[in-house]
């Protein structure tokens, strides 16, 4: 059991941002609406409802099966030129911008919405189109259900036009940078506390816990690991940050107690550690900046050269690191008793910063656009109160701007 809910959170991200995950929900919502609109169609109520309204009455079997298969064929020409025109969006957005924005477009809930009403209505025409009976009364062709349907055709038409206008802002570069901002925003404040130094001292050290499998260590199950180091009167102090590359036997963490550890408790141990690929930015907020500053940075390559596109998201850094400055993951995680259980390793501001700007000057260092963005964060990050306001990284970068080349211009 434990390994199928170890199995489910470490594919969780993926299933939920999956582009099929809403569609699939709604075809099978729009099936149940199928079936419970037929038994509304062949009941007494049903019955006599279309014989007080005439024109409810679809007599013809063959002209209810003809109104069916033309809504099926229009509607799944919709589908295929919609998801045609997300393909072409994916397709662009990682040659022009990041791979790794790819998931933060592909989970857009309203883009899946439609696609997910689209296939719906499909599979509404196609179970009537198979309930249809030739029978001379007429009254069990379920016209009710078909007028339904029709309704229904009518909101995909409209939908796909506002879908049509949707789209076309979904792929505009300041959209996307947006989207992450306000991800990883999310994120940072549903995470993070006030940042505070961490000074404690550990038991005696019983075992070192390797890295039982290669792969991206993305953080642990919080509640269930509190639990088992509770239960066991155990201390677990992690040695890497999250979104680090381990090979399997790598120090992974370090175990401390005060009675000995059998063996299969370090396997409950490593069933609460997850890793895999990906980078998810509600599970590790610093993939937000680091997805951010690739933008920038393919934005000033020589095939792309937008500076306009790293200057936005450089804004959008400024805000996120605005925050940052005195906020992070808590250090420090006790159990109910207010006892430490759990040490994690923290990326430092100056560390993060370093990783994420650096890289942005280097590759516009020649472009006024560049420099005038970077300046402008450097002056508004030391406006904000804290007591990293006089960060030695932002003195580095400012250095690097004041002995590099001379920007004279755009690029």
């Amino acid at each position: 059991m434990t390994k199928i809910i170890k199995w489910l959170r470490k594919h969780y991200s993926k299933i939920i941002s999956s582009i099929a995950f809403y569609p699939a929900i709604i075809a099978v919502s729009f099936l149940l609406i199928s079936i419970i609109m037929l038994k509304i169609d062949f009941s007494e109520a049903g019955k006599s409802f279309k014989q007080q309204l005439s024109w409810l009455s679809l007599k013809d079997a063959s002209t209810a099966r003809s109104i069916l298969t033309t809504i099926a064929g229009g509607i799944i020409s919709l589908t295929v030129f919609s998801f045609s025109m997300v393909m072409i969006i994916l397709n662009q957005a990682a040659s022009q911008m990041s791979n790794r924005i790819l998931n933060s477009m592909i989970e857009n809930r309203f883009q899946q919405i439609i696609l997910g009403t689209y296939i719906g209505t499909i599979v509404y025409a196609l179970f009537l189109l198979s309930t249809i009976r030739d029978i001379s009364t007429g009254i069990y062709v379920p016209a009710i259900s078909i007028y339904t349907l029709i309704l229904l055709t009518i909101v995909d038409i409209f939908l796909f036009i506002y879908f049509l206008d949707y789209v076309t802002q979904t792929v505009k570069f300041e959209t996307v940078i947006k989207r992450i901002q306000t991800q990883t925003l999310k994120a940072m404040e549903q995470q993070f506390c006030t940042d505070t130094p961490a000074t404690f001292e550990l038991a005696q050290l019983f075992i070192k816990l390797p890295a039982d499998e290669s792969g991206y260590f993305q953080g642990f199950d919080q509640p269930r690991l509190l639990d088992l180091l509770t239960a066991h009167q155990l201390e677990i102090v992690f040695l890497h940050a999250k979104g680090t590359y381990l090979i399997k036997g790598a120090a992974l963490a370090q175990v401390y107690g005060t009675t000995a550890i059998p063996e299969k408790l370090s396997k409950e141990l490593y069933l609460c550690i997850d890793f895999y690929s990906g980078q998810p930015i509600e599970r590790n907020p610093e993939y937000g900046f680091r997805q951010l500053s690739e933008v920038a940075i393919k934005a000033l390559s020589p095939g792309i050269n937008d500076p306009a596109t790293a200057v936005l998201s450089i804004h959008a850094l400024t805000d996120l690191f605005a925050y940052r400055l005195n906020h992070c993951l808590p250090r420090l995680i006790n159990d109910d008793q207010g006892k430490r259980r759990i040490s994690q390793k923290i990326a430092e501001f100056d560390a993060l910063f370093e990783d994420c700007i650096f890289p942005i000057w280097q590759y516009g260092k020649d472009d006024r656009y560049i420099h005038q963005g970077l300046q402008q964060m450097l002056e508004q990050l030391r406006c904000v109160p804290g007591r990293h306001q006089q960060a030695d990284v932002f003195q580095a970068l400012e250095r690097r701007m004041q002995t590099g080349p001379k920007a004279s211009g755009g690029t």
